[in-house]
């Protein structure tokens, strides 16, 4: 063997030793699988800080810990062990930090919370949303326009079955999983029955409908089953929002759901999604109402998921 090669050998097996080592250092309070805490849980979810806000304040025995750069608290709430932690906006933060929970701690059930925009014109801002599955409606094709105003999928492209909005062609998504490991094109994340029956007995929350002095027309209501769909783009658009409705019969969408129902059906791990109404997604008269009544939505939607909790066994 000549030198050449020698060295490029040592360096190989050096290089080879560093990336062994890089997954295998575990930090103060880790275990060796990795965990940070042992202790099974529920992991309960939100975006960005205003849906947390009430879930935090009422956490028993709060305990934080750190993995790149996400904040994960554990504790109790309504006496049930949870981690809570903010997914952050989007799709792809949502995938990314629920697996990352999911990988970091004992996580029995998945839980979300949040605000989202109404699309059946028969819901109202304010409401709460508890849908029966979840689908991502802005994984498309772009079509190419063959004639004006017709777009054409392409003739290898079979599973974009749906109605278009114009050169937009929902389609399925590409997903495997522990118990079905072959990829499966899958559109709807079904949430848990079980969790959603404990949803549907639901009766005494006392949902908001005013706070520092903004006052919704109506009393808001709690609404078990149904659609929700999410997509990567803030959706403020009556056409496009009554498109939603007439294609996927959907309650609400969002920007992260669908993506923690994916990551959940992958890793065989019930999950289940509370959404109020924080804006109608452009259906509304003048400008978006998410400014307003963002609050409101949010502290409802932590109401109905602490009752949830409550009601939980």
């Amino acid at each position: 063997m000549t030198m050449r090669w020698r060295s490029l050998l040592a360096a190989g097996v050096l290089a080879f030793g560093l990336a062994g080592c890089a997954g295998v250092y575990k930090g103060p309070g880790t275990s060796s699988s990795g965990r940070l805490d042992d202790t099974p849980r529920l992991a309960v979810i939100s975006a960005f800080q205003p849906e947390l806000t009430l879930l935090l304040n009422r956490l028993q025995g709060p305990a934080k810990h750190s993995v790149n750069g996400v904040e994960f608290t554990t504790g109790t709430l309504e006496g049930k062990p949870v981690v809570l932690f903010l997914s952050g906006i989007s799709m792809t933060n949502a995938t990314m930090n629920t697996q990352l929970v999911l990988d970091r701690f004992r996580v029995t059930h998945i839980v979300f919370s949040g605000i989202a925009g109404g699309v059946n014109p028969q819901l109202h801002v304010g409401d709460v949303t508890v849908p029966a599955q979840w689908g991502q409606y802005l994984e498309v094709l772009m079509a190419r326009e063959t004639a004006p105003g017709k777009f054409t999928a392409p003739p290898f492209i079979t599973d974009a079955t749906l109605p278009n909005f114009g050169m937009m062609h929902p389609r399925p998504v590409e997903v495997r999983s522990a118990a079905h490991p072959q990829i499966v094109r899958k559109f709807w994340f079904e949430a848990d029955p079980k969790m959603l029956e404990v949803a549907r007995s639901i009766r005494t929350v006392d949902l908001a409908n005013c706070s520092a002095g903004k006052c919704l027309a109506r009393k808001p209501q709690l609404v078990v089953g149904g659609n929700g769909v999410s997509g990567q783009a803030f959706m403020d658009n009556k056409a496009y929002r009554e498109y939603t409705f007439k294609t996927f019969q959907a309650n609400v969408l969002d920007m992260e759901t669908a993506a923690v129902g994916m990551v959940a059906y992958s890793n065989g791990v019930p999950y289940i999604a509370f959404r109020s109404l924080s804006d109608l997604a452009g259906g509304g008269e003048g400008e978006n109402e998410m400014g307003t009544f963002m609050g409101i939505a949010a502290d409802n939607s932590a109401k109905v998921m602490l009752a949830f909790l409550a009601a939980w066994k």
